[in-house]
């Protein structure tokens, strides 16, 4: 009797957690698409644009300087209460700028704003940033009785005043990659008496990001999918990264734009047909991440560092970007053992798959 009653009870449970389980997978969701979705979200973000405005702290070598808050528009007619959007392409700053990412297929429209842009080198889209910043997602108050219609409303999430590690772009959000280097880095002076470092002139500014250049379906955290991000953010310091460990740091991996391509995901570009400039040899690879650029067989490291003299096929130069054993960047291999540092469009010595090969020297008859 009591095995029975045992079984029945089993077999009620298996039931009741199959009929939960399908239950649930009947909820989920399916994917939205890409560009409806961002038309929901740009829609979002410009009436928020429209509808507050900022206050900055300008409080040159104090920890709040370049502080901003965002508050809502009370009093149309008070000249302190200005909408973001107002500042859109200003010649001054503040300014709101606007660039177009193609990704999913289609443009997306990603605005910035420029509260000051720095005064030392700007980061890759594939390097580190040191940043203090605020994260907020954007989503919509529904009406009540006293509200006609939903608002746009920010909801805080994170943030980061006094920055312990660099953030790689290149692993961090696509917004991030794409907005970073339209920003300059500041000075940094260590204060004799803490220890500390202190940064100024550094970049500042705000960034609002449609959820496909941000988390989109997945949410991260306390933060919904779907939802467009802000990130008011201060730009200290950046740190060139070596990906592929070639021995040249990513930033100098690409065609000379200053921005590092890699078109592998077809989520992300599913209408990508040419080849990548930033890939030499063609290869699938961007050179970034290739530990061999030109596809001769021999690494890209062994390209830079083998000394010259040394036993080989050919003459190797040392590089190193940062110190003073080769300032001037890679050379172009040359037959006559005189490397060229100087042409701007030079192929370096490690994107030469030919240079390998022993080239005969023509000679010129003196007349």
């Amino acid at each position: 009797m009591n095995k029975i009653k045992y079984y029945f009870i089993l077999t009620i449970a298996t039931l009741s957690l199959f009929s939960c389980s399908k239950s649930d997978s009947a909820s989920v969701e399916p994917l939205r698409d890409y560009k409806v979705q961002y038309e929901t979200d740009i829609a979002d973000i410009e009436e928020y644009l429209k509808n507050n405005y900022i206050i900055v702290t300008d409080k040159p070598g104090e920890t709040e300087d370049q502080n901003v808050k965002i508050e809502k528009i009370t009093d149309k007619t008070n000249p302190d209460q200005k909408p973001i959007w107002s500042y859109l392409n200003s010649t001054t700053f503040p300014t709101l700028k606007s660039k177009i990412v193609n990704l999913h297929g289609f443009d997306y429209t990603l605005y910035y704003m420029v509260l000051r842009e720095g005064v030392g080198e700007s980061p890759c889209n594939v390097d580190g940033v040191l940043t203090s910043y605020r994260g907020t997602y954007l989503s919509r108050n529904a009406a009540t009785a006293t509200v006609d219609a939903s608002v746009v409303i920010a909801t805080q999430f994170e943030e980061v005043v006094f920055p312990q590690t660099f953030l790689n772009l290149f692993q961090t959000i696509k917004g991030w990659g794409e907005t970073f280097p339209n920003f300059k880095v500041g000075t940094a002076v260590g204060d004799p008496g803490s220890g500390a470092i202190k940064y100024s002139g550094f970049g500042a500014g705000i960034m609002f990001l449609p959820s496909g250049l941000a988390y989109y379906a997945g949410g991260s955290g306390s933060i919904p999918s779907y939802t467009p991000l802000v990130f008011s953010f201060k730009l200290y310091a950046i740190q060139r990264i070596d990906h592929d460990g070639d021995g040249i740091p990513s930033y100098l991996e690409d065609d000379g734009d200053g921005y590092v391509r890699d078109f592998r995901n077809k989520t992300e570009y599913p209408n990508w047909t040419g080849d990548n400039p930033d890939d030499t040899d063609k290869d699938g690879i961007p050179d970034f991440l290739d530990t061999d650029d030109d596809g001769d067989g021999y690494s890209t490291k062994l390209e830079i560092t083998k000394p010259a003299g040394a036993p080989g096929p050919s003459k190797y130069y040392p590089f190193n970007p940062i110190g003073d054993i080769e300032p001037h960047g890679i050379p172009q291999f040359a037959e006559t053992g005189e490397p060229d540092y100087i042409s701007p469009k030079r192929l370096r010595i490690h994107l030469d798959k030919d240079h390998h090969t022993a080239k005969p020297i023509v000679s010129v008859k003196k007349p």
